[in-house]
């Protein structure tokens, strides 16, 4: 698990700074939990989500500093946190289900269908936000339109997150860096939606 990860175009040897722009690109997760967490007040889901994604930030920060296996873990882990709690806050904030609970287990078990064929870990997002915007839309909250962007945004970061070793020879520092910031601005969009007045 201490093993050395060089994942990314930046990243060319070990050091703690290997990879500056892509450590640095994680305050944008920072700063969407500081503003979620100003936009949340009482609101106990706004200060969890707030929490999660201040959680993103430290985890993404030390994969970046130390580009362990342990830490790519704990990285890819505190995503997965974010999106199986969301998964469940969905149909209880925009529906008052008390079936939340299902929601967890059923995006789940998406992200290991679409991992396995091939998707990655990530398009299960790309494909849950696009059907949260599709149900809000049938549903005609006005909220469909945060998702349908969100739901842009991540389309474009992810596609920015798997071009970066195929950009190697033309952008040295690729674009994983991008991935964060875009990532930032899904996880605010995303967060604020949920903080329902």
């Amino acid at each position: 698990m201490t093993d050395y990860v060089d994942g990314y175009c930046e990243r060319v040897a070990p050091g703690l700074w290997g990879e500056p722009l892509n450590s640095l690109s994680n305050l944008a997760f920072l700063v969407a939990a500081v503003l979620v967490w100003r936009l949340a007040g009482g609101s106990r889901v706004g200060r969890l989500l707030a929490g999660l994604i201040g959680l993103i930030f430290v985890a993404s920060s030390v994969f970046h500093l130390l580009a362990t296996r342990w830490a790519a873990v704990a990285d890819s882990g505190a995503i997965l946190v974010f999106v199986l709690v969301y998964a469940g806050l969905f149909p209880r904030v925009f529906f008052g289900w008390r079936l939340w609970w299902l929601g967890p287990p059923a995006f789940l078990a998406l992200t290991v269908s679409t991992a396995l064929s091939g998707g990655g870990l990530y398009l299960s997002s790309l494909i849950g936000l696009a059907a949260f915007a599709a149900i809000l839309a049938f549903k005609r909250d006005t909220a469909w339109t945060t998702f349908a962007v969100a739901g842009a945004v991540f389309a474009l970061s992810l596609s920015l997150r798997t071009l970066d070793r195929d950009v190697c020879d033309y952008v040295p520092v690729g674009t994983h860096f991008l991935w964060h910031l875009l990532n930032g601005l899904v996880l605010y969009l995303v967060s604020r939606a949920a903080i329902r007045p």
